[in-house]
């Protein structure tokens, strides 16, 4: 029997080994509206809660620089959460690099644009338009840094180094950009459905005085600060502390676990001794 292989090194563009054209996102108020109906409903309907904690890290900065989050990539569902953050949580315009566009155009409509990793040549226009795209502040840019998808929980957390491209040149056009980590997990407490939980890592703010010129290490500076938002993540969940997260949704128990809410409530008498 064949092992079954989850997780591949190579990017999907390169196994297709297909020439995909660019394409930018393209987006209007009533697709938005229609994606940030069906983009919630979907959590709401697979998921008990969605819990986020560390929103200050976004909402306190300088509102007139442009931001990029970045998160870890471990499953089909990363991209809607990443939604849900940026219209219900940030609201603002999300701009995601998307590698199968092509195979889900509609994706466009909500603010994805498409990245082909076939050749450097191809990859660039994304890049390029990533810097071209935060220059407007009703917009956020979210990046998957590893460039392909990794196992929950996966270490060493090792990024390409186009994040830090985008960062470098966005310093040079805009003068100045921040960066936010964002750790995305889905875990069981105890209901029956899995939860989303978010964590806004802390805020890196690069300007022209403070950014790394090389491109590697500013890389390595930019993992090791997800693997901090995501450790620190994983601490609150392994010890069930995500009573002061906040909450954007969370589900009415079903009936028979209001049932057992009310059972154990109930005082029952003492047994008497025989």
């Amino acid at each position: 029997m064949e092992t079954e292989q989850l997780y591949s090194d190579i990017p999907p563009t390169k196994l297709r080994n297909k020439t995909e054209k660019f394409k930018p996102a393209k987006t209007s108020k009533f697709w938005l509206w229609v994606a940030s109906m069906f983009f919630f409903n979907m959590l709401q309907n697979r998921f008990y809660a969605f819990r986020y904690k560390g929103e200050e890290n976004f909402f306190e900065r300088e509102k007139d620089v442009p931001t990029i989050f970045f998160a870890p990539h471990c499953n089909w569902w990363d991209g809607i959460v990443l939604y849900n953050i940026s219209h219900r949580i940030c609201h603002k315009e999300i701009r995601l690099m998307i590698e199968e566009l092509n195979r889900f155009p509609l994706l466009r409509r909500g603010g994805g644009f498409s990245v082909n990793k076939k050749s450097p040549q191809s990859a660039m226009k994304a890049l390029q338009y990533s810097v071209d795209v935060i220059g407007d502040l009703r917009n956020i840019l979210f990046i998957f840094p590893q460039g392909i998808i990794r196992p929950p929980h996966y270490r060493p957390i090792e990024f390409q180094t186009g994040l830090a491209y985008i960062a470098q040149n966005a310093v040079k056009r805009y003068g100045r950009v921040n960066l936010i980590p964002v750790a995305i997990d889905y875990c069981f407490f105890r209901d029956n459905r899995p939860e989303v939980v978010v964590n806004f890592g802390k805020r890196i703010e690069l300007d022209r005085q403070n950014i790394d010129s090389d491109r590697k290490s500013l890389s390595h500076s930019l993992e090791k600060a997800l693997t901090e938002a995501c450790d620190a993540q994983a601490k609150d969940i392994s010890q069930g502390e995500v009573g002061n997260y906040n909450i954007l949704f969370k589900q009415h128990l079903k009936w028979y676990r209001r049932i057992e809410q009310r059972l154990k409530s109930i005082d029952l008498p003492p047994v008497a001794e025989v």
